[in-house]
């Protein structure tokens, strides 16, 4: 379902869980299209995926491309993501899913990544993006 209101536009997917707090999961104005902090929720569950960063980041990734055709996005689209995580010494954990998804021949969007003390439902991984289409 899609609202808007002074140009912004609320986008919702039927692909992924919805929001259990009350904010906007993707928001558009203009060509920017943002995309709120997402951890890994099962789809099928609504639960917390298990396996620790590296598969939370797996399927926060999967689940980004199950909404992205509801977000009007693509990857190409993709101006910089931001990864906050409670176990910053399984970077590179992360950093390999991450690059399941950004091989050598796609072009990776600018990218911080930040360590936090707690998340969202006891995620060990976050990540928001922002998109500007083309």
């Amino acid at each position: 379902m899609n609202t808007i209101k002074n140009n912004r536009v609320c986008i919702q997917s039927d692909a992924i869980p919805a929001p259990r707090f009350r904010y906007s999961p993707c928001v558009q104005i203009g060509p920017v299209v943002q995309v709120s902090g997402m951890v890994a929720l099962d789809a099928a569950t609504g639960k917390l995926a298990e396996g620790g960063p590296a598969a939370e980041t797996r399927v926060i990734l999967a689940n980004l491309k199950k909404a992205m055709p509801d977000y009007d996005v693509t990857l190409d689209d993709l101006l910089i993501a931001r990864i906050f995580t409670t176990r910053f010494e399984a970077f590179a954990e992360i950093n390999a899913a991450w690059e399941e998804i950004f091989t050598a021949d796609v072009i990776p969007p600018a990218r911080t990544t930040v360590g936090v003390v707690a998340l969202p439902l006891g995620a060990t991984v976050e990540i928001e993006f922002s998109f500007v289409q083309s």
